[in-house]
């Protein structure tokens, strides 16, 4: 019997192929929109993770402004941290260093974000100073060149793998000078691709930075500090040890203000995980509005269907079809359309994807789950919405739906 339901559904379909396909059109959007909102937050998770994972269990982050309140989820992050003015300064990072729990630390002191070349202008980038043990605290290779070896080097810098191909047009462009602030440096070393995204929540893509000496950074800004934050790596097995000394140490640089944040690396990974949760969520949830506006089409769209077909429903019911066959009729209609239409809209969004693979940086992350989730969500919508049309079918008097012309 279903099957039959189905084979007729699939017919009546074809015979109004254009009012079909627009009526898929809301379905399709919307889980289009939705998959893919979704599958790049689950991109950017993984992006996120790798990066933090990739400076290892006892690197401790330390954040200017207090990140973690007292709530939990995205009620308990202050998102204002990340745009106020930094309240790290070099005593914080001399305070730091000298803790015996500590092994090393690494501030990242922003310095612009335009830099140029012969060919080319960036103003998008990151440019920071930091310290010649950047590297090895963060494990990040060189792939040309080498890295600053000491924190004096003289108009030597370190660029990003996309910053070598979009201001030079090549790959190793070491040896090469690019422009900061009007100062000329050359490019000692270029770091190996990473996977992208936010590097412990601090905004900087190691791919698009420029890396320098410290001292080089403070001359460009006239001795100005804006720490966006500072890396320490403690000894083994001391890192609890260490992210308390830091704390305590914080407290006396900033008259006892707590207005930083010490953070170990599955702190990190919540936080930035919550973060990119609730964005996805927001942003589907306007996707998903268009879900509603197709499940409304299609419940018109099924109403019209029941007045045209008036008579075909008295003919039915005259030779034996029951109420429940009749309206099993109209809701595997119904479901047919939406799930078409969630068909379609999971082939758009792969190719959506794939596009935002080819020509951006993003790296969507699909998944079986999401598309299972997005076939279900739109089975539902046909269901829910095709239920009205299907019960004034199935009630219909045989004696008046004959006799309508």
């Amino acid at each position: 019997m279903w099957s039959g339901n189905f084979k007729g559904a699939i017919g009546s379909l074809r015979a109004n192929k254009g009012r079909s396909l627009l009526t898929m059109l809301g379905i399709i959007i919307g889980i289009s929109s939705v998959v893919t909102v979704v599958s790049l937050g689950e991109g950017l998770k993984s992006q996120v993770t790798g990066q933090i994972n990739q400076l290892g269990s006892n690197v401790i982050t330390i954040r200017s402004g207090k990140l973690v309140g007292n709530g939990s989820g995205i009620s308990g992050i202050n998102l204002l941290a990340f745009l106020s003015t930094s309240t790290l300064t070099d005593k914080d990072v001399q305070a730091i260093s000298k803790l015996p729990s500590v092994n090393s630390v690494v501030p990242l002191d922003f310095v612009g974000s335009s830099a140029s070349s012969d060919k080319r202008q960036l103003d998008n980038i990151f440019v920071v100073g930091t310290s010649s043990k950047m590297a090895d605290l963060l494990h990040k290779k060189v792939a040309y060149g080498s890295f600053f070896e000491s924190d004096d080097s003289t108009n030597k810098v370190v660029i990003g793998s996309s910053i070598a191909e979009e201001l030079f047009g090549e790959l190793n462009p070491v040896g090469h000078s690019l422009k900061v602030s009007g100062a000329t440096f050359v490019v000692q070393g270029v770091l190996e691709p990473s996977s992208g995204g936010l590097l412990s929540v601090a905004q900087t893509d190691f791919n698009s930075a420029v890396f320098m000496p410290l001292k080089n950074a403070r001359s460009l800004t006239n001795g100005r500090t804006n720490i966006l934050q500072i890396l320490a790596k403690s000894n083994s097995d001391q890192l609890d040890i260490a992210v308390n000394d830091i704390f305590a140490a914080l407290q006396k640089t900033h008259d006892g203000q707590t207005d930083f944040t010490v953070l170990k690396q599955y702190e990190l990974l919540g936080i930035a995980g919550n973060i990119v949760n609730t964005i996805t969520r927001f942003i589907s949830g306007i996707a998903a509005i268009s879900l509603l506006v197709g499940g409304i089409g299609i419940m018109d769209i099924m109403l019209v269907s029941v007045s045209e077909r008036t008579r075909e429903i008295g003919v039915r019911k005259a030779i034996g079809a029951t109420n429940r066959q009749i309206l099993n009729q109209f809701l595997i209609e119904g479901l047919a359309l939406t799930l078409g239409g969630g068909i379609i809209g999971v082939i758009v969004s792969l190719i959506i994807n794939g596009l935002l693979r080819i020509y951006t940086s993003l790296q969507p992350a699909v998944t079986i789950q999401i598309f299972v989730i997005a076939v279900g969500v739109s089975m539902a919508v046909g269901i829910i919405f095709s239920v009205t049309p299907a019960l004034k079918a199935a009630r219909k008097n045989p004696i008046d739906a004959l006799r309508n012309e």
